[in-house]
């Protein structure tokens, strides 16, 4: 992939004819999102009439049912081919959203809300393990493609929802939702269009050298590397909390730079993660990246700490800068931890075990405001500084025991540090 532009590589991804359009798919899909993601808070609070205590609610038992998703998934995807399962999350997010047109009672939309929440979670899990077999060991790239066309869809999706925010009206946003639910109906249409991968492309240990797989509930290292893995994808939440609410009430800086994160966020995104994937390749390529993962969080948050009683501008270029670090942090995850997810896992049971691992994401948003609230904003600069100095520990510590569990994988022979061969690859289909 090094020398090749985005374009390029979304013309002929890895994984060929399936991959591309299963991009596509994942874009329209990203798209809805944004435009929900956009007006849900609103749509909850001015059509349905919620005060800030339900909506809390709502949205935290959405984040709690998420959570079941992954593994639902992964689990499903051992005996039921991955394609009609994405299709099903599709059309079963389709039909609760369709529930949001008829239902404003909160004690309805509890569990209207979860469905969806799950079923979008399991559909991203869906996705992972599909990449995971299409596109085999370049599957470092795919992630890079996704999540460059995924920011583009966010970004689409927001601007559309802008103009129905600006109208304001409960048509309008009805409108928004059916939107959202056009985009479900699209990306099961082109999910629909691919072939059922194979499995070519999931990571086996070299033949003779592992047991049988046990379950990922039972592997006490696996589990480890997800318990990990869970406080190391902070970063979404400093960016879209952290930050915000850090630059309000704790700094000069003027409100109108809050947009700017987002912003920049995404642009760095298309514009950075096929280097940042190209350097992080492979497995111990992504056990580097979890450690600078973790410096480069700490530098985010000491430039947060650093704009702390500022004025307009020091606190403006501080927290930009900052924007930037968390942003690059979030490129490294990205790539480390669903390359770890993979190569750690044993061979025939990768599903299930990425389900396991696909908690992460789910946890962390449901708990990651909360700590950032709570516990690190509590405590005024000193919590930012901790918290830099906690993620700069737990990426050690995930980075030796991800090395260590290669080893007795038999996966990367070189545990020192040289960049290894590409992982072996073996058929399970």
């Amino acid at each position: 992939m090094r020398g090749n532009g985005l374009i390029a590589q979304l013309r002929r991804p890895p994984g060929g004819r399936d991959a591309r359009i299963m991009l596509l798919a994942q874009c329209v899909d990203r798209t809805g999102t944004g435009v929900w993601a956009a007006a849900s808070v609103l749509y909850f609070t001015y059509v349905c009439g919620m005060d800030a205590r339900q909506l809390g609610l709502l949205l935290g038992v959405g984040a709690v049912a998420g959570i079941a998703g992954s593994p639902l998934a992964g689990r499903a995807a051992e005996r039921v081919p991955v394609r009609w399962l994405l299709i099903g999350c599709h059309l079963l997010r389709l039909g609760a959203m369709g529930l949001l047109l008829v239902v404003d009672d909160f004690a309805a939309l509890l569990p209207v809300v979860a469905l969806i929440c799950l079923a979008e979670r399991a559909a991203k899990t869906l996705e992972m393990l599909f990449a995971t077999r299409v596109a085999g060991e370049r599957r470092a790239t795919y992630q890079a493609l996704f999540r460059s066309v995924a920011n583009a869809g966010y970004a689409l999706g927001a601007g559309v929802a802008a103009i129905g925010l600006a109208v304001g009206t409960t048509a309008a946003y009805r409108v928004l939702i059916l939107a959202n639910g056009l985009s479900y109906v699209l990306a099961a249409v082109l999910v629909w269009r691919t072939r059922e991968p194979s499995g070519r492309g999931l990571v086996a240990a070299k033949a003779g050298a592992a047991p049988a797989a046990p379950s990922p509930w039972r592997d006490r290292g696996y589990l480890r590397f997800v318990l990990l893995d869970m406080p190391l994808n902070l970063d979404d939440s400093v960016l879209n909390v952290g930050l915000p609410l850090w630059l309000v009430h704790h700094t000069g800086a003027p409100h109108a730079v809050v947009p700017v994160f987002l912003v920049l966020n995404t642009v760095l995104v298309v514009l950075l993660q096929l280097r940042v994937s190209a350097w992080a390749e492979g497995a111990l390529g992504a056990a580097a990246a979890v450690r600078w993962y973790g410096v480069t969080v700490l530098g985010g948050c000491l430039l947060i700490a650093l704009a702390t009683g500022a004025g307009p501008v020091l606190a403006s270029v501080a927290l930009l800068a900052a924007a930037m670090l968390i942003t690059l942090a979030e490129l490294l995850r990205s790539v480390s931890s669903w390359e770890l997810a993979v190569v750690l896992a044993p061979p025939g049971a990768q599903a299930s075990y990425l389900g396991v691992a696909g908690m992460s994401q789910s946890v962390q948003k449901s708990v990651g405001p909360l700590l950032l609230t709570g516990v690190v904003m509590a405590a005024g600069p000193v919590g930012w500084l901790g918290l830099g100095a906690a993620t700069v520990g737990l990426g050690t510590l995930q980075r030796r025991a991800s090395l260590r569990r290669l080893a007795a994988l038999g996966g990367a022979a070189d545990g020192a540090g040289a960049k290894p061969a590409r992982p072996v690859t073996a058929s399970v289909g």
